[in-house]
């Protein structure tokens, strides 16, 4: 008997059978508060035509949905491992929580990694172990020689999250937190909002191709409007953003039902309609107009630093750029580099899994490739992409970057639980919502302090991390202090996985050749 049809000869015999019953006990009526839902909802099943399963399953099809829908819970809490999770796993996720509540994160009876399993890295030791210099809030100097304003910026710093992807509290807490331990806070494409501003912590005010809080009426750049924001005293710097790693060569996304009436205001867009930003930017479309729109941005700042953020992509592109830097003479004071893993609230699967280089691998290609230039001492690279841990921080330094963004490990500081749901605004713990009843479980004050306190902590671990290698200083971290392992038997050193290029080495070569000697050193580490 199909399930259809058992269906319906049992509900009629219950209500028959309740019916029958009533003549002589009138109590049994009650049984309908009880039968007469299961048999409606039963009906809906049978009658609607976009799920097969509840057509043919009527009442019971639906726990099929059900139990989809708490799938990632269930996974999180009752299957995976602590080494197994997706997109960060539990190790890393404790790690940031007992951070963040200043407890013990110290780990009992030696590693759950499998040392000897291809993937594994780690970093060289010293015998002759000390202290680094600056030991615990190491500084970078962000700025140029046509800088006027240059930055001091710490190691570690909040990547970039819009207001509208978060909700204001999490907003709030992040740039109280950013205040509290002097370091500073991207605004994502997003705009500046009242509450990027309010705490007073330093901004990065990123712009991107919808130009959100420099916006003319027909989408372009409105230069009165970026005067207005990039000359506030709480930005800092001032980031174009080509690309993200999260989906390259896609703009962003913001969902018409988190695209409510106040964010509609800072963006300069219709409320409650979906803002899909373009894939490329209107200002410019080539490297040589990017700079020139670069110079203008620094102007218009006051001199202030300005770089623009990328995923890398096409290498040739990239070349062409550090090629017209040295043709114009114009130089960013830092450019960001995102890797293809870099998380984000909303991307079409495909962007998210298959486009974009990884970031060790594109950090490698810029560093080198600036270098070869003979560009790397003048321009500050900033590494972004799933960096959770001390270990990523040192590990992108040793290829070659100046310091830091971090975007998950600081939404699990303020509170996020990873219930994969930032693209639904349903959010359980407030971060990435605009849902108000939900934002309330947010306490902007304690998770600033958790904020502070895992910017704090891993900055320490930093050092020390660092310190064992034997250098004096974060800046004498290099390849040579990382090692992979390949598999069973057989180890590189970062050195020997990403060759390093010699300063000026590019210069007076075509891209044709330098493209070759790229992929030559590719195999060659291989």
């Amino acid at each position: 008997m199909k399930v259809r049809q058992g269906f319906v000869i049992i509900s009629i015999v219950l209500v028959l059978a309740i019916l029958g019953i009533s003549f002589f006990w009138k109590g049994i009526l009650w049984a309908f508060i009880f039968v007469a839902p299961l048999i409606l909802l039963g009906i809906v099943d049978m009658s609607q035509k976009r799920h097969a399963i509840r057509r043919n399953f009527p009442v019971i099809g639906n726990f099929r949905y059900f139990f989809e829908s708490i799938r990632p819970e269930i996974m999180q809490y009752f299957v995976e491992t602590d080494t197994e999770g997706k997109p960060i796993d539990r190790l890393m996720r404790s790690m940031v929580y007992r951070r963040a509540k200043n407890v013990i994160d110290t780990v009992p009876f030696g590693t759950q990694l499998d040392v000897y399993e291809a993937g594994y890295e780690w970093l060289n030791h010293s015998m002759y172990a000390g202290k680094i210099q600056h030991a615990d809030d190491p500084r970078v100097k962000i700025g140029g020689a046509d800088c006027k304003q240059p930055y001091l910026a710490s190691l570690l710093n909040i990547s970039a999250m819009s207001f509208g992807s978060l909700s204001e509290n999490a907003v709030l807490a992040m740039n109280k937190g950013a205040k509290l331990g002097n370091f500073a806070h991207n605004t994502g494409e997003g705009g500046i909002s009242p509450y990027h501003l309010k705490p007073g912590g330093d901004l990065i005010w990123q712009i991107g191709t919808g130009y959100f809080g420099c916006r003319a009426a027909d989408g372009g750049f409105d230069a009165s409007k970026y005067i207005e924001r990039a000359t506030l005293p709480n930005v800092k710097m001032i980031e174009l953003k080509i690309s993200q790693g999260a989906k390259p060569g896609h703009g962003g996304i913001l969902p018409a039902n988190k695209n409510t009436p106040e964010i509609a205001a800072i963006r300069a867009v219709e409320p409650y309609t979906t803002v899909d930003s373009p894939p490329s930017h209107s200002a410019f479309s080539d490297a040589e107009g990017m700079l020139h729109f670069i110079k203008q941005l620094r102007e218009l700042s006051g001199g202030k630093p300005v770089g623009f953020k990328l995923c890398i992509g096409i290498k040739q592109e990239f070349i062409e750029i550090c090629e017209a830097i040295i043709k114009t003479g114009i130089k960013p004071d830092f450019i960001a580099i995102d890797g293809g893993e870099g998380g984000t609230g909303a991307a079409p699967v495909e962007f998210s899994n298959s486009l974009g280089m990884p970031l060790l691998d594109g950090l490698a290609f810029a560093v080198d490739t600036l270098r070869g230039y003979d560009l790397k001492k003048d321009i500050r690279v900033i590494a972004s992409g799933k960096i959770i841990s001390s270990f990523h921080i040192a590990r992108v330094m040793a290829i070659g970057a100046d310091l830091v963004y971090s975007a998950r490990a600081m939404m699990m500081a303020v509170g996020c639980i990873q219930a994969l749901q930032c693209n639904t605004n349903t959010c359980p713990v407030g971060v990435a919502t605009q849902d108000q009843d939900l934002m309330k479980g947010l306490d902007v004050e304690d998770k600033a302090t958790r904020m502070f306190n895992f910017h704090k902590k891993t900055m320490h671990i930093l050092s020390e991390l660092i310190s064992a290698t034997g250098v004096k200083s974060h800046r004498d971290f290099n390849r040579t202090h990382v090692n992979l392992r390949v598999d069973n038997t057989r180890i590189v050193s970062y050195d020997q996985l990403y060759p390093i290029v010699e300063e000026g080495s590019y210069i007076g070569k075509d891209k044709v050749e330098i493209l070759e000697s790229i992929r030559q050193r590719g195999m060659g580490a291989r």
